[in-house]
């Protein structure tokens, strides 16, 4: 098959997905053309059968927002001509989704095109439910010709909030092995804990509904009765405040921001315990990575979350901002090592077993043959 991808390339969930989806199909032998308007970041190296095309804003002054929704229709269309492709997999609604039905209309009569849109979070749940874009939101939903959301609960709230007229097909995220050299995990782990102290670790992008203060807060509790050490990785707006709240509790020599990191497997590789206080998720991509490579997570109990890590099985989950609860499942595992090297055994078994590659790639290709089947 010939894939069209169009995603939002930078630091983020529903970016590294797609990104991930595209490289596995293209290994298997489908021919992907990425469309966006930066190169995603976890394609930074060559892969064969995989193409990029940047989409181009152009500059006018009458333009006071740039209309990259409307280039980026118009360059879906293109491609799906000259590089005939059979589909295009528009990962989140706004713009991508309704892009690619603008660039089906264009088509139409000269090129066969279907489109498959992939729900993950947000684009429900904030963007979308915004009343700006529900009725938007709504149409590339039900004009979609396949729809999917990464997760039951994700599911559950674009049947409520849009009443769709398509059905939603819940295809998980996945995650595959990644083993890391000893050798390296050895020495990464001696620089970002000299002493050996256990490693706590959390990676988002620092938008307000990741918590990130609720980290420091854990962090800052745990510490009164264990020497560890913090480990953020990422970037975005909530960075600032966190570094203040690590000052102003006189922690910042236990913690280190690292910024955003494209060997998050190596990072996680390094650590004890994985932290996603977050106020909302729809799946939580970083946990079951964290999972594969053996951590605990200490996570909410929110969204799809539970969904991903099951209490007591690869982690501990507790309510909302309930840092004292998460503290206390932190200083529980680092406390008694027969508990963790339980809970790191059952976590990657249930990251690989349940969320595998393997297991969750063919679930795209069927849906893609039967989209292509139906005329």
């Amino acid at each position: 098959m010939r894939i069209g991808i169009s995603c939002y390339p930078t630091y983020g969930g529903s970016g590294v997905v797609a990104t991930e989806l595209g490289k596995n199909l293209a290994v298997i032998g489908h021919e992907i053309h990425f469309i966006t308007y930066a190169l995603p970041y976890r394609l930074n190296e060559f892969h064969e059968n995989i193409f990029y095309h940047e989409v181009k804003v152009p500059e006018y002054p009458l333009f006071e927002y740039p209309p990259y929704a409307l280039a980026l229709a118009t360059k879906m269309a293109e491609i799906a001509i000259y590089e005939d492709l059979d589909l295009i997999h528009a990962h989140y609604a706004i713009p991508h989704a309704i892009s690619a039905y603008l660039a089906k209309q264009m088509v139409r009569g000269k090129h066969p095109l279907k489109i498959i849109t992939t729900l993950h979070g947000t684009d429900i749940t904030l963007v979308g439910a915004d009343p700006s874009f529900t009725l938007i939101t709504q149409y590339s939903i039900n004009h979609s010709d396949a729809v999917t959301t990464v997760s039951q609960y994700l599911k559950d709230e674009t049947i409520k909030t849009f009443q769709p007229e398509v059905p939603i097909h819940v295809i998980p995220n996945f995650v595959a092995e990644h083993p890391s050299p000893p050798e390296l995990c050895e020495n990464l782990r001696h620089k970002l804990s000299p002493n050996n102290e256990p490693i706590l670790i959390h990676i988002s992008n620092f938008r307000p509904v990741k918590r990130v203060l609720d980290v420091i807060e854990i962090a800052n509790l745990v510490l009164k009765s264990l020497p560890i050490r913090l480990v953020m990785v990422g970037d975005g707006p909530e960075r600032f405040a966190a570094e203040r709240l690590a000052r102003q509790y006189q922690i910042a020599d236990r913690i280190t921001f690292l910024g955003k990191q494209e060997e998050v497997y190596l990072l996680l590789s390094t650590a004890d315990v994985f932290l996603m206080p977050s106020g909302s998720e729809s799946f939580g991509l970083a946990a079951l990575e964290a999972m594969s490579c053996g951590v605990p997570c200490i996570t909410s109990n929110v969204g799809g979350l539970v969904e991903v890590n099951e209490h007591g099985l690869s982690g501990f989950v507790a309510p909302v901002g309930d840092v004292q609860k998460m503290s206390e499942y932190t200083r529980n595992l680092l406390k008694d090592p027969a508990l963790k090297q339980r809970i790191s055994i059952q976590a990657k078994k249930h990251a690989l077993q349940k969320f595998h590659t393997d297991i969750i790639l063919p679930k795209y290709q069927k849906l893609y043959e039967q989209v292509l089947s139906n005329n």
